[in-house]
């Protein structure tokens, strides 16, 4: 309680009245004087997950792309001009990177959020930046507007979007959006592993192939269902 009294800038007598009406609706958990957060937010996060249209289009299908790949395959959208990461599924050989469902992180580190970025209006872009601005994961990370401008300029070019060790050291992602019945960007799908097995050539061989067309599926059970 003294940790987040410090951290809010709060009276500590304020804190103990918060987490002490936290605690009495289930939304945290006591422990001998060390309070946890509840499992109450996982059933409130599956119901709010449950009512997104994409997740009920796209669930079985990513499951089906992490069959076919026997990789990583992710699905991802875009709130409050970040990347949300909603739904992964594992391939027989997939190297799991811990990223929990739920997360949110800046767009520009992932194929998940350029291949929805690569789409966006030039304002809807620049908004990005200027409210989250372009800080680095890695030394490989995108860090200035005209190098980003460039990368989704080379998204469009190829179709998909490439993630190299921006995020995470290692590990290569490659991402295709997904588009409504009006052609307005909403998701995206991507299939991520070691950096040895996403070579050139198997990505544009096999994995993109994989994701365009479990993107075009994806995109008629959205429309029509």
């Amino acid at each position: 309680m003294t940790a987040l009294a410090n951290r809010l800038d709060l009276p500590k007598s304020t804190a103990h009245v918060y987490l002490k009406t936290l605690d009495e609706l289930g939304y945290v958990v006591n422990d001998g004087g060390t309070y946890r957060v509840s499992l109450k937010f996982l059933e409130r996060g599956g119901r709010v997950r449950q009512a997104q249209r994409i997740y009920g289009a796209a669930k079985l299908e990513v499951d089906d792309l992490a069959d076919e790949t026997n990789e990583l395959a992710n699905l991802g959208t875009i709130e409050n001009g970040q990347r949300v990461l909603l739904y992964k599924s594992e391939g027989g050989d997939a190297v799991h990177d811990n990223t929990p469902v739920g997360e949110f992180t800046y767009m520009h580190w992932s194929s998940l959020g350029k291949a929805i970025m690569a789409y966006l209006p030039m304002e809807a872009i620049d908004e990005i930046i200027d409210q989250h601005g372009l800080p680095k994961a890695t030394d490989r990370s995108i860090g200035a507007r005209e190098e980003l401008l460039d990368d989704l300029e080379r998204t469009r070019e190829r179709g998909y979007a490439l993630e190299d060790d921006e995020r995470r050291l290692g590990m290569r992602a490659v991402a295709v959006p997904i588009r409504d019945d009006d052609s307005k960007i909403i998701a995206s799908i991507s299939v991520s592993g070691p950096k040895n097995r996403f070579g050139d050539e198997r990505i544009e061989n096999e994995i993109f192939q994989a994701l365009e067309s479990t993107a075009n599926v994806i995109q008629l059970k959205y429309v029509h269902h």
